[in-house]
């Protein structure tokens, strides 16, 4: 890509103030080349009040594909149950339906309740 440099003219362009593109990129391409290689971004933010530091975030965000993510020795969710069912999403899945049927059972025999005590009014 070429921009204006300011003269007017571009390197071996007669055009006054015309930008062109010589290389297309799409957007596929330039997403397979970050994940591919990767990017991280890394950045702090401290809130303070009359110099005493209240509260600091700390922010590191990695952007990848899964092997590259796996190359770098990266693989949380493998370990995550709620993300992977080989380590232990199936049991974190039967737990939530049990309390579900649980709540819906209590909803039912408030509502036969509610019913019952309407109808002897």
């Amino acid at each position: 890509m070429q921009f204006d440099d300011g003269s007017g003219d571009l390197p071996g362009s007669s055009h006054r103030g015309l930008v062109t593109r010589g290389d297309t990129t799409n957007l596929a391409d330039i997403l397979e080349r970050v994940l591919d290689k990767g990017v991280v971004i890394a950045g702090d933010i401290v809130v303070s009040l009359v110099d005493v530091e209240l509260l600091t975030i700390r922010l590191r965000l990695l952007i990848a594909s899964v092997d590259k993510a796996r190359e770098m020795g990266i693989n949380w969710w493998e370990e995550d149950p709620w993300l992977s069912a080989a380590a232990g999403g199936d049991r974190r899945q039967g737990e939530l339906d049990g309390r579900l049927e649980r709540l819906e059972r209590s909803v039912d025999r408030l509502v036969d309740a509610f019913e019952t005590a309407r109808a002897r009014s």
